[in-house]
């Protein structure tokens, strides 16, 4: 849940301050006093675009901080909460004192963007996948979405929940092994002498080296091996020596273990005991000489005598480098070349049969494609049919008694001609009225569009719990009735889900758990308009407020008078629906 947020410098406001509960809350205030703002305050906090010409003038940056309580998004789907968790320990953010986090967007005047979640830097994409489950923000612009047929999809696919998801996920992997598949099966017919060259080239090269059969580390090897073979003699006696002074020759020289192993025996039998510590240090002394003595007999005996040896040795080093000059730096880089000729020449084979399997391969996927895109479509047009009964009970509640939402899932092309990542259907969308049906770009009205993305909403929040949902004037181009039934609608929302909705109608405004006006001030040497501040109202100054709304008339009796009739009535109609509930 969003509890703070604080904006700086950012369009028309200076320095604002604006405390979210529970429940429904309305931001009203005069026509450029920059209510807006705090949406697009909030879009930058979501990870939206850094806009520089947002950035108020004369201010050298504009700065949003918002404050989340993430122990109200308990409820808030089981995933999500995984990821959201993994997601601020991977980012190495902290916890303020009372368990909140603090996301902040920083956008200078320069267009730079910084962003900062729990303390620590992130990237702004960062700041948008944490938002993602926690705030999802809904302004005019939106409407204009919905009218995009991938739009109207995803809506039909998040209604269908989990059956949708994993439909669509089958479907996908199919789809992508199927596109790989048709392109590897074209490659090869339609450049299959190129390939056969190509091929003919990675199979020479792999001969090569198989004939050769390189181990990994065998260049340093050899390297090590010549340098002995061809310093063996020098070796030999380097180490024959040092061998003859520890272990000696077996005749006349004394052994220079033997002779420190002797002392260790006359210190030990001295029966003094300052010397036993002397004692014992050339015991070890002698105990680590003789194991030294036998690592070099061993040495001895496995050093090369034969000079075929080194002759071997060296032709193996000349065919290595052969083999590197063609394929790589080192041995093994030849063998990583030899691991990827060998999948590329599978990729390449035009061989009949080759080609046969491929075929074989592809028509084997077309099926499976097929098959996941008709049960796709199934959970579509079950999902498109509810989703349809149930936002035309919602457009009931909101005045738009006469209109009914259809949902048409109908195949994109013939066969898998028209197959895209999404699936083989085209989703419509239409409002059907009492001139017929057509889709919602070509008939409905600025009002019934932002009337039928609240049913939207309502209908597709109802499979997620917690979260804040952000409504920007979604009650533009109506009133009278229908804003009224707008103003039930999103206080019964505000029920599951902390609702913050910026509205210019009284009638919404009404029914809000907490208002907040946005107040303007005239800065006359700035020579422009400045935001002071956001305040909560409540009591006699909402009351104001409200009559400000509906007409201007917040000095007449009879402008508060309707004020005070249109807020009362409003709380009695939402405490009596939760008695009901």
């Amino acid at each position: 849940m969003l509890t703070e947020l604080r904006i700086s410098g950012l369009g028309v406001i200076d320095e604002a301050v604006a405390d979210f509960s529970p429940g429904l809350s309305v931001l009203t205030g005069e026509t450029g006093a920059g209510k807006t703002m705090v949406v697009t305050g909030l879009r930058l906090l979501a990870g939206g675009r850094a806009d520089p010409g947002r950035v108020r003038r004369g201010a050298d940056k504009a700065l949003v901080e918002g404050r989340f309580d993430l122990t109200a998004a308990s409820t808030m789907d089981e995933s999500d909460r995984r990821e959201l968790d993994g997601l601020l320990e991977d980012s190495d953010a902290e916890f303020d004192e009372d368990g909140s986090v603090i996301a902040v967007r920083r956008v200078g005047a320069d267009g730079r963007s910084r962003a900062r979640l729990g303390g620590r830097s992130v990237p702004a994409g960062t700041l948008g996948r944490f938002c993602a489950p926690l705030l999802a923000v809904h302004g005019q612009n939106d409407q204009l979405r919905l009218l995009r047929a991938d739009h109207q999809r995803d809506a039909v696919d998040t209604h269908g929940g989990d059956a949708a998801r994993a439909a669509l996920e089958a479907y996908r992997e199919t789809f992508r092994r199927w596109r790989r598949a048709e392109a590897s099966l074209a490659e090869r017919t339609g450049r299959a002498r190129e390939l056969a060259r190509e091929a003919d080239l990675l199979r020479m090269g792999l001969e090569e080296i198989d004939a050769l059969a390189p181990q990994s580390g065998e260049g340093a090897e050899l390297d090590a091996l010549i340098r002995r073979l061809t310093d063996s003699e020098e070796l030999r006696e380097i180490a024959g020596r040092a061998h003859e002074a520890l272990a000696g020759d077996g005749e006349t020289a004394e052994p220079m273990v033997g002779v420190l192993d002797q002392l260790r025996q006359r210190l030990s039998g001295a029966d003094d005991p300052a010397l036993d510590p002397i004692a014992t240090s050339i015991g070890q002394a002698v105990a680590a000489l003789g194991d030294a003595a036998t690592e070099l007999g061993l040495y001895l005996a496995e050093l090369p005598v034969d000079a075929a040896d080194l002759d071997s040795a060296l032709e193996r080093r000349h065919d290595l480098r052969a083999l590197t000059r063609k394929y790589g730096t080192d041995v093994d880089d030849v063998m990583d070349w030899a691991e990827k000729a060998r999948v590329r020449l599978a990729e390449v084979d035009t061989s009949d049969s080759a080609v046969a399997e491929l075929e074989a391969t592809v028509a084997r996927l077309a099926a499976e494609l097929a098959d996941r895109g008709a049960a796709l479509t199934d959970v579509r047009r079950a999902a498109g049919a509810d989703l349809a009964d149930r936002v035309s009970a919602e457009l009931a509640d909101l005045s738009m008694g006469g209109a009914r939402l259809t949902v048409r899932v109908t195949p994109s092309g013939d066969g898998l001609e028209g197959a895209t990542e999404s699936g083989l259907d085209d989703v419509v969308l239409e409002l059907d009225g009492p001139s017929g049906a057509v889709p919602l770009g070509k008939g409905a009205s600025g009002g019934e569009l932002s009337r039928v993305m609240l049913a939207l909403e309502v209908v597709l929040a109802e499979r997620s719990g917690g979260g804040t949902l952000v409504f920007d004037e979604v009650d533009a181009g109506v009133g009278g009735r229908a804003a009224l039934s707008i103003g039930k609608r999103l206080a019964r929302l505000a029920r599951t889900h902390q609702v913050i909705a910026v509205t210019h109608l009284a009638q919404v405004a009404a029914y809000a758990d907490t208002h907040l006006v946005v107040h303007k001030d005239s800065d006359a040497d700035a020579g422009d308009t400045v935001v002071s501040g956001v305040r909560a109202v409540a009591d006699t100054d909402r009351v104001t407020e409200l009559a400000r709304m509906l007409a201007g008339m917040e000095d007449t009796d009879t402008g508060l008078a309707h004020a005070r009739e249109l807020l009362e009535t409003a709380q009695n109609q939402k405490s009596q629906a939760l008695v009901d509930r």
